[in-house]
């Protein structure tokens, strides 16, 4: 194990398949999937946005997600984690993300780097977000 991953393998092979789907469910503007991915009692932090701050409660989270994914058309979001921690069932991730989409006013494409530090829940045998706080790294 590296300083950057810890704990069951198979616990971390199953995180690592949740943070690609959800970058498959953002390439496909899946919400089924999407919301599925989150638990009931979680939060978006994206204070990173004054405008947006901090969504709690699955409804709310994907009610703004469904709502901001027709202001993204043609977007590609690509996701590589950087770090998993499980202990138990419960994870901490640190999930890096290089999004390229057309800005809606000008037809030109925006490309945003960026970072989730993410606080997962394993419930009945599989793996959820319950928390996801997202920070810029480099925007163009």
């Amino acid at each position: 194990m590296s300083r950057n991953y810890s704990g069951p393998l198979e616990d971390r092979i199953a995180i690592r398949e949740l943070l690609e789907s959800y970058a498959d469910a953002v390439n496909r503007v899946d919400q089924e999937t999407w919301a599925s991915l989150w638990v009931e009692d979680c939060h978006w932090d994206l204070s990173h946005y004054p405008e947006l701050g901090v969504v709690s409660g699955k409804d709310k989270v994907v009610e703004l997600w469904a709502g901001a994914m027709p202001h993204y058309p043609k977007l590609s979001f690509v996701a590589m984690p950087g770090m998993i921690h499980v202990d138990g069932d419960t994870a901490v991730a640190r999930t890096y993300f290089s999004e390229v989409y057309e800005e809606p006013e000008t037809g030109k494409d925006k490309r945003a780097r960026a970072c989730y530090n993410d606080k997962l829940v394993k419930r009945d045998g599989e793996w959820f977000f319950q928390s996801r706080s997202f920070t810029i790294l480099h925007q163009t």
